[in-house]
């Protein structure tokens, strides 16, 4: 009997003072409503992410780069040196979701996530796919609304389910200020101040987006007219050189580099008024894009980006300051003079040849 109580006794004082391994607890789920309106059981503790698609694997490593198992797309070497180092050799899986899905719902289980999250549209396509993945293997998918202008409630929304509150209220201010704050100063600017713009995609420039694109949704938020948005609603459009001279735009928005290094010199083009005053501005888009591509919180930095090429008087800040201070907060790294001068040199000077 005396030495069955001491084992007990030793027993109790091992669960006291040498309590179960963390990972070993049991926790307890909690059921959370994401944008789509779906009720979802999830982990009390979330350690390992998994981002759906572009917009939500940046989203993810602005908020929380620790939590990240892999990349959608592995960097660029050049994409690379604009984000931290503990996140740039992460291994690929894929994506689930969006144009080219890769991601086959073994290698999801391979990689073990808590979580699988996808920020964009939360229309039925998107519902019905979240789940089907859902109930194929248990991992529980969260759907957040990408709508440009509810960036801070995402955030907010990302940051209680990651418990990463502070961090996203940090940046959700900031987005706030950008989406909201630049928004109701540009609504002072006269309607005749405002320039007409052309957003030209691709290596000849052809492709832009129509009146509601989602690839336009910075420029409609800083105020200036796309100009093609009188060829129709929708998404992104082949358009015509005849249409483009009939536009006559003010400024010329480029995606592409290499349509930016030619359309200055380009006879085609030589008529257009933004050719003819230089105002031909290249998008930065490393590690992401400033202005499209993909349509996520990287767009930020556009908002800020626009208003300071197109209205300098009203927004004479330092973009420089702005940009630095952007990728401090967001991307976590500390832009070299170099990198810096990489980003702006073509995205604020008129165009040279």
């Amino acid at each position: 009997m005396r030495e069955r109580l001491l084992t007990l006794h030793v027993i109790l004082t091992w669960i006291i003072f040498f309590p179960a391994p963390v990972g070993l607890a049991q926790d307890t789920p909690k059921s959370i409503t994401d944008s789509a309106g779906r009720s979802i059981e999830i982990p009390e503790r979330i350690a390992r992410v998994m981002a759906a698609g572009p917009p939500a694997s940046i989203l993810l490593y602005t908020l929380a780069p620790e939590k990240m198992i892999g990349w959608v797309r592995t960097p660029t070497p050049a994409e690379k040196s604009f984000l931290k180092k503990s996140v740039r050799e992460l291994p690929e899986y894929g994506r689930l979701t969006g144009r080219g899905g890769t991601a086959n719902l073994e290698n999801v289980l391979r990689f073990k996530p808590d979580l699988i999250i996808d920020i964009g549209s939360i229309g039925p396509t998107y519902v019905s796919l979240a789940n089907n993945v859902q109930e194929q293997t248990k991992i529980p998918y969260v759907l957040l609304d990408g709508t440009f202008t509810k960036t801070p409630q995402t955030l907010r929304l990302l940051g209680e389910l990651l418990d990463v509150r502070e961090r996203a209220e940090r940046l959700a201010r900031y987005a706030d200020e950008t989406l909201n704050g630049l928004h109701a100063r540009v609504a002072t600017i006269p309607e005749a101040e405002r320039p007409r713009v052309y957003y030209g995609r691709g290596v000849n420039g052809l492709e832009t987006g129509l009146a509601g694109s989602i690839n336009l949704e910075v420029l409609e938020r800083v105020g200036a007219i796309n100009v093609a948005a009188t060829a129709g609603t929708g998404g992104l459009s082949k358009v015509s050189m005849e249409q483009v001279l009939s536009w006559n735009p003010d400024v010329i928005l480029a995606l592409d580099p290499a349509f930016y290094r030619t359309v200055g010199s380009d006879p085609l083009w030589a008529s257009v008024k933004a050719v003819q005053d230089k105002r031909i501005y290249l998008a930065p888009s490393l590690p992401y894009g400033w202005f499209d591509a993909p349509p996520g919180v990287n767009r930020l930095i556009g908002v800020r980006w626009l208003t300071s090429v197109l209205y300098p008087k009203q927004f004479p800040d330092s973009l420089q300051e702005t940009t630095r201070q952007f990728y401090k907060l967001f991307y976590q790294v500390d832009l070299t003079d170099e990198q810096l001068a990489m980003l702006l040199t073509t995205a604020t000077s008129k165009w040279e040849r």
